[in-house]
């Protein structure tokens, strides 16, 4: 007789599972950015996980089986679909699909899971979470700043204090005008282009160093895997380089200028239009940050980049200054944890024509774990349910801890009954790992009394943690009361108001 056959019970690489205190901290931090985004006016949108493949962006390989980057199916008609690469692409679907209806500029913001088909490693996962705010028809750059604006209120609203992050801001077209003057324009030249772009957008992973390489034959990483390079020359790559650490193009108090020791360079770029161009948007948004009394929160960076290819104008990035250590004790910091740009010839895809665009995603994972370490969770998040034990298992005693629970719930307050079939102790363990704030006890004495106990769980924690040895704690009780029935619903408010109290930030 052939063994069955067990699947071994396993999570794939790149992904995670979440529970509960996570996803509650999750939703509560959401709500925050969500009330940001409904304050600056823009609505609610959400789009299907799944699109056609060719409608996700020409930034896609061009393959017969497009599954580089994405994962990709074939459908019973034939036709490629996609789990989406982020929230931008099906937005720009969407737009065009019901362009004559929506108002112009339409401003929505949408969450969501997005999926990429990449080696996972540390901190790289296949699927995570975004959260976007877009304004589709909008030309001038004042868009763009609006964008900059709200990150920086979004990040303030969800915990992170001013001082303690920088939304960076650049214009894709500068980079456009450089690698024109180095050569590398015209179609022929795109997946250079974009080799380039996604090895500049590995500055603050890499350093210059690292760039260098992608820059130039490419980049072995310490698992031996090897990243071909842009195959650009040193003169090339040098002004790239320079570009990126400031060097080229720095911000002043006056404004963006150009410092390139290239005398032909710097002559080739003050003749360019795209760079001249994307000059004058950067000191344009520089007057609208300050007229809005953003400039100490929001600054013009040259190295910011951004590594899709769709971007056609201001980029920017929200990155977290304050460091953290390593598993090695080595300071590091957070980094970025919101980007986007202007991407005025996404929706021109299935339209034909032009139609500006702007806007920027949030990586809720990675601002929700700067939180944690900041200690701004919302600490409801860990709070589990009160919890009613089941001390007699006759049905007619079952109804009457069902019937507590009831009176719980209708009063707005978490609880449960323990519906398992252990005793005391082993329930008093359950409702430990569960995070119970307090369980309810009645027993055949506390019935005929007309009475419950109730043990905070919390401060009898507190307590014993002072107690000797268990003669003294069964002794003590500690936290433990008896209150009559009609007082129970009462009681547990008590107890859960006093946990609550600390943790509202009442010290801030």
């Amino acid at each position: 007789m052939a063994k069955e056959f067990k699947p071994k019970a396993r999570l794939p690489r790149g992904l995670v599972d979440r529970t509960g205190a996570e996803l509650s901290a999750t939703r509560a931090m959401l709500e925050k950015i969500r009330a940001v985004y409904a304050l600056y006016g823009f609505e609610a949108l959400e789009t299907p996980a799944i699109e056609y493949t060719d409608a996700l962006g020409k930034f896609l390989p061009d393959l017969d089986r497009p599954n580089e980057g994405v994962f990709s199916f074939q459908d019973d008609d034939e036709q490629w679909l996609s789990l989406r690469y982020d929230l931008t692409a099906p937005l720009a679907r969407y737009v065009a699909e019901h362009f004559e209806q929506l108002p112009k500029p339409y401003r929505s913001y949408r969450a969501g899971y997005v999926f990429r088909n990449e080696k996972p490693g540390p901190g790289r996962f296949r699927q995570f979470m975004q959260f976007d705010a877009d304004t589709v028809g909008a030309p001038s750059v004042a868009a763009d700043a609006e964008i900059c604006m709200m990150a920086a209120d979004t990040l303030e609203a969800v915990g992170i204090p001013r001082g303690s992050y920088v939304v960076k801001v650049n214009n894709r077209k500068v980079l456009d005008g450089v690698m024109e003057a180095i050569g590398l324009g015209g179609d022929e030249n795109a997946g250079r282009r974009l080799t380039v772009l996604r090895a500049i957008d590995k500055f603050d992973k890499f350093g210059a160093e690292g760039v260098a390489l992608l820059l130039g034959p490419g980049r072995k990483d310490e698992s031996g895997d090897f990243t071909k390079g842009a195959g650009l020359d040193e003169r090339q790559a040098s002004v790239v380089l320079a570009m990126l650490t400031g060097k080229g193009v720095r911000a002043t108090d006056v404004g963006v200028e150009v410092e390139l020791d290239d005398v032909a360079l710097a002559a080739a770029l003050a003749g360019n239009a795209a760079f001249q161009e994307g000059m004058a948007e950067l000191n344009d948004i520089r007057t609208l940050l300050a007229a809005g009394g953003y400039q100490d929160r929001v600054k013009i960076d040259p190295s910011v980049v951004r590594g899709l290819e769709y971007y056609t104008g201001p980029v920017y990035e929200a990155e977290l200054t304050f460091e953290i250590t390593d598993e090695t004790g080595r300071p590091v910091r957070f980094g970025s944890v919101a980007g986007g740009g202007r991407y005025d010839g996404l929706v021109a895809r299935f339209r034909g024509e032009k139609v500006p665009a702007t806007g920027f995603s949030i990586g809720v994972s990675r601002l929700l774990a700067a939180l944690a370490f900041l200690g701004k969770m919302d600490a409801d998040a860990e709070v589990g349910p009160v919890v009613v034990l089941a001390m007699d298992k006759e049905p007619a005693r079952i109804a009457d801890y069902m019937k507590m629970v009831s009176e719980l719930r209708a009063n707005g307050i978490r609880a449960e009954m323990y519906l398992g079939g252990a005793g005391m102790k082993a329930q008093m363990k359950y409702a430990d790992r569960r995070g119970a704030p307090a369980v309810i006890i009645q027993g055949s004495n506390e019935k005929d009394a007309g009475e419950v106990q109730i043990k905070d769980l919390v401060e009898g924690a507190r307590i014993a943690a002072g107690i000797a040895d268990n003669a003294e704690y069964r002794a003590a009780r500690p936290a433990q009361f008896a209150v009559k029935e009609s007082e129970m619903v009462a009681a547990i408010r008590d107890v859960l108001e006093r946990r609550a109290a600390p943790s509202l930030g009442l010290d801030d």
